[in-house]
């Protein structure tokens, strides 16, 4: 295949082991790839938005309702997701009321990944098995734990899950627009590796990048663009602006090289998507 992305190749300056990388469109096309696409990544956090996606299959399902109550007291299915239940970032301890800060939490995901198995009487990992990964052909991605931090994938596979995003098909495309449109606007709090956020904006398991500064995804990206990076090294943003999605996957925790070398790329690789 002819890459139209040929900035993907810069993942080999990056200082990590092993990387991978690709791009695929809206419509689903793969425009480019470099690396081991096809080799097993720990996702870490970027396990969240695929947790995320099957929570809202249950939730269209029926076996859910997103303002049901769930986590602590006061808290419902859709706090949980967007990071405002209260709970403690990896202690299941509350901090807040729901609703009143962005507190990124695992605990959170965990509980959600609790609600959902109580309420279908399935697992949860087998539970995203059946209603994400094994209807997009993810047969590489598996669920090793906690729905906060334990997938362990593929470029290959996050590719077919970014263009399902972009196009969906398992969920109603509405229920994917409220997913990546600003859930409980105004809210403060810490993006993990970026410092303090004013507003730190998040949809329904993914981030949205708005004006967010210092930030992951790149100083052309549209404010629009969501997505989510994991301190394994990973990322997968999806920009609506550009049409486009990117995912990366390393074997080097997330650090100050990260934050360095991530945001020229993604610019480069915005770049090369608009001159086409």
């Amino acid at each position: 295949m002819q890459s139209t992305v040929p900035s993907l190749a810069s993942i080999e300056n990056w200082p990590v082991p092993t990387a991978a990388a690709a791009v695929v469109r809206a419509d689903g096309t793969v425009a480019g790839s470099h690396g081991p696409t096809g080799q097993r990544f720990p996702l870490a956090s970027v396990t969240k938005p695929l947790a995320a996606y099957a929570v809202l299959v249950a939730y269209e399902e029926g076996a859910i309702d997103l303002d049901e109550p769930a986590g602590p007291e006061g808290s419902t299915v859709r706090h949980l997701l967007a990071h405002t239940s209260g709970l403690a970032f990896d202690e299941n301890r509350v901090m807040a009321a729901p609703g009143a800060r962005r507190i990124y939490s695992n605990t959170g995901f965990e509980a959600l990944g609790d609600h959902v198995a109580k309420a279908t009487d399935i697992p949860f990992a087998d539970y995203l098995h059946q209603a994400v990964l094994e209807p997009l052909g993810m047969t590489s991605t598996t669920l090793e734990g906690s729905p906060a931090k334990d997938g362990v994938s593929t470029v290959d596979d996050l590719v077919r899950f970014a263009a399902e995003v972009q196009a969906p098909r398992l969920l109603d495309a509405r229920t994917v627009l409220d997913a990546m449109t600003v859930t409980y606007p105004g809210l403060t709090g810490i993006l993990p590796g970026y410092g303090h956020q004013k507003p730190n904006d998040w949809g329904l398991g993914f981030e949205i990048r708005d004006s967010k500064s210092p930030h992951w995804t790149g100083a052309t990206s549209s404010p629009r663009t969501f997505g989510h990076f994991g301190q394994a090294g990973t990322f997968l943003w999806i920009d609506p602006d550009a049409a486009a999605a990117c995912v990366a996957l390393t074997d080097r925790p997330f650090g100050p090289w990260a934050v360095e070398a991530w945001p020229p790329f993604t610019d480069a690789v915005l770049a090369e998507l608009r001159a086409r």
